[in-house]
């Protein structure tokens, strides 16, 4: 059986050079290519492939959302991200929009044949090194997030909880009925309590502590 593929990366010469190895892969057929991720999801609506090879930071629309609106639209496409970012909050916003796979560019041909093969049989794949931090995140999830964090308040433990579990500001602030403002000040207290610089680092260390499983 020949799977239908469609291509989305902003950078053509990398778009290029994975159209190419696609051609080489057996079993594999090129369909459609797209230069951003509003490009990606017309071209999986209109030509309705098997997969999407999806890199996650593209204009216009990023991978991330347009991996949630395929999911909306044609849940029978599966989403493998194949991009260089790897920090723990993208892949696990990738995961949460819908994706089935996360590869890192750099993966040997035969490791995205497998994976394309592997999502299009509705399985959930990750690279080598993904696949540890996958792991390592479940790990911390089993150990109970009651009394982490003393040093916050219940309101700051919370939001902590929203941000580990992949929720934007925005996201966090409508669920909690207050102002972004509002949860960005909260977000700079947290970071300080928690002697953090920045959302990723923040997130990590949440998660270790066993927040964000239920989000």
């Amino acid at each position: 059986m020949t799977l239908r593929i469609v291509l989305a990366d902003d950078h053509p010469v990398v778009r290029g050079g994975l159209a190419a190895l696609i051609g080489t892969l057996p079993g594999l057929e090129l369909v459609g290519e797209a230069a951003d991720g509003q490009a990606a999801v017309r071209q999986v609506q209109l030509l309705k492939p098997d997969v999407v090879l999806m890199d996650v930071r593209m204009p216009l629309v990023d991978g991330v959302e347009a991996t949630r609106r395929i999911q909306r639209a044609v849940p029978e496409t599966a989403v493998l991200i194949l991009t260089m970012y790897d920090d723990d909050a993208t892949v696990f916003t990738a995961m949460r929009a819908g994706a089935r796979g996360y590869l890192l560019k750099g993966a040997e041909q035969d490791e995205i044949l497998a994976a394309i093969y592997a999502v299009a049989a509705g399985q959930t794949i990750f690279g080598p090194a993904i696949a540890a931090r996958v792991l390592g995140f479940f790990e911390a999830a089993a150990t109970p997030a009651q009394g982490a964090f003393p040093e916050l308040t219940d309101r700051e433990r919370q939001i902590l909880d929203l941000l580990a579990g992949g929720r934007r500001t925005q996201a966090i602030a409508e669920e909690l009925f207050l102002s972004s403002k509002t949860i960005s000040n909260h977000l700079t207290t947290i970071f300080a309590k928690l002697q953090v610089a920045d959302r990723t680092a923040a997130i990590i260390l949440a998660r270790e502590g066993g927040l964000g499983r239920t989000t």
